[in-house]
């Protein structure tokens, strides 16, 4: 029985010192810096002569000697840093951020981020049709984000167009399920049936009116006419006036109409 112990005392003495052994000591080496053998979040770096122990910032793990994106740690998604080791620290996170530092995606839109740096956060916007992938933590085209319909309007379809009320000319045009307000070009109406904009008559909308304000006929619109016109010939002589200036009536004269 007593050997049994012994035996079992001397391997978990020997299991402890291998792996005690397994961490490199940065004053060994020509960087200075090494990562813990055990955590990813942790680092030993050679001060004074002797090995001191630290933390990355809360959400970064240890990267190397000047790399990652502060004091030689990154984001964890962006390489292996973790393979085969654990994070020692846990989250610090608050409304927006699951850690202090990272980059999350939006509550209620696709097309939305945050970036958190040391806590302050910061909405970030995908744009040229670009979704938010949570899996690549960056913008992506659709068809590489999947489940994103995050909006009412944009139930159906994450990126697809709907019909605005009544209206001929304005739709809602979901892009990563969140939808936005735009406006058919000239001459064209919104077809809610094929959901795009298309030259009219539709079912619902006419050909837009194209005919032009009437000419001003009455002496009174006449008043606002230049006095260069040749319509307003015999209304007056200014012959002090620029080509096309327009002359201030006299006080017992109509004031001309806007």
């Amino acid at each position: 029985m007593y050997s049994a112990r012994c035996i079992l005392a001397l391997a978990l003495f020997g299991f402890a010192s291998a792996q005690k052994e397994t961490q490199e000591d940065p004053c060994k080496l020509k960087s200075r810096v090494v990562g813990d053998a055990t955590y990813c979040d942790r680092y030993w770096e050679c001060v004074h002569g002797q090995p001191e122990l630290y933390d990355c910032p809360n959400g970064l793990v240890f990267a190397g000697k000047n790399k990652g994106v502060t004091e030689g740690c990154d984001y964890p998604w962006r390489s292996n840093y973790c393979d085969g080791k654990q994070q020692a620290n846990s989250p610090i996170s608050n409304e927006h951020c699951g850690w202090l530092y990272g980059i999350f995606g939006h509550e209620t839109s696709c097309t939305r981020y945050w970036t958190c740096w040391n806590g302050t956060v910061t909405e970030q916007f995908c744009i040229g049709g670009l979704l938010y992938n949570e899996k690549t933590h960056s913008c992506d085209w659709p068809e590489n984000v999947e489940g994103c319909q995050k909006h009412p309007l944009c139930n159906e379809d994450a990126n697809g167009n709907v019909p605005l009320g009544k209206s001929c000319n304005r739709y809602w045009q979901c892009q990563g399920g969140y939808p936005r307000l735009q406006r058919c070009p000239a001459m064209l109406v919104f077809d809610r049936h094929s959901l795009r904009c298309v030259v009219p008559p539709t079912e619902d909308c006419d050909v837009p009116s194209t005919i032009p304000p009437p000419l001003p006929q009455d002496d009174d619109e006449l008043d606002n006419i230049p006095q260069n016109n040749p319509k307003n010939k015999g209304k007056g002589n200014f012959p002090n006036l620029p080509p096309g200036a327009v002359p201030i009536p006299d006080k017992g004269q109509n004031r001309p109409r806007n």
